[in-house]
């Protein structure tokens, strides 16, 4: 196994796979799927809960604070202003100031806009939050992420849930000779290969949601999910073989017997 750990504006975990709390079919499922995953970071969309309810059977209340790191997130803002605001609420009830910062651009697409997250992100980056941006795969939105103080990028695979996979593999590849703070995949896995290829990439980490909530066996899932992002950060460490386009021959081509 990997000795090398994921480490974000100084902090260090050993999973470098982080998932979401949404989508389950009861919180008790939630759990028996985050233990599987063995993520250390869960996100949290703060507008979906209600913090007025915590200690009395939110949602919140079934994770440990202890365990885990939580990671709110600014899901269903679709202005800078609200997911400042978002983050701001965040942090006054406790939750942290380490946060997922989504700026939505349309319902049906879920793409990021990104002139509102840059606007954001500056905002928050001067008040002191640590700013984990969702975006889209641009090399040079990233740059500009780093440059304002981001603690990393999260650039999408796909859109938001479709389960297509990693689709631009090239993109993430220059963002990470781009930029020198973490890359982490953000949104459109689907199963554990997409996983997997994320991390034979290079990328420092994944999140995902739906890609296990959604299963049919969630908590199967998500323990595929994490001997996925294991097995494919093992790989990208031991270095794969380069592709050829003609055979090479796996035996030794001298002192053939009978030669």
């Amino acid at each position: 196994m990997s000795n090398k750990k994921f480490t974000i504006a100084g902090k260090e975990f050993n999973s470098r796979l982080m998932v979401g709390t949404g989508k389950y079919a009861s919180n008790e499922q939630m759990v028996a799927a985050l233990e599987a995953s063995g993520a250390e970071i869960i996100t949290v969309a703060v507008r979906r809960v209600n913090l007025a309810e915590m200690g009395k059977g939110c949602m919140l209340d079934y994770i440990d604070p202890k365990k885990y790191t939580l990671l709110p997130n600014t899901a269903a803002c679709y202005t800078a202003e609200d997911a400042i605001r978002t983050c701001r609420l965040a942090r006054e009830a406790g939750l942290s100031d380490m946060v997922k910062l989504e700026v939505l651009g349309d319902e049906k697409t879920l793409f990021p806009d990104n002139e509102e997250l840059l606007k954001a992100a500056k905002v928050l980056v001067a008040e002191g939050f640590t700013v984990l941006p969702y975006c889209s795969d641009d090399v040079i939105l990233c740059k500009k992420l780093e440059q304002l103080g981001c603690a990393a990028v999260m650039p999408l695979a796909a859109p938001i849930g479709s389960g297509l996979g990693i689709r631009n593999p090239y993109n993430l590849k220059i963002i990470m000779e781009a930029v020198s703070v973490p890359v982490i995949v953000d949104a459109g896995v689907g199963t554990a290969s997409d996983a997997a290829l994320a991390m034979e990439l290079g990328c420092d980490g994944i999140l995902m949601n739906t890609a296990i909530a959604g299963a049919k066996d969630p908590i199967a899932m998500a323990r595929a999910m994490k001997l996925g992002v294991e097995a494919g950060r093992l790989a990208y460490e031991a270095g794969r073989i380069p592709r050829k386009l003609y055979a090479t021959a796996s035996s030794p081509l001298t002192d053939i017997i009978g030669s």
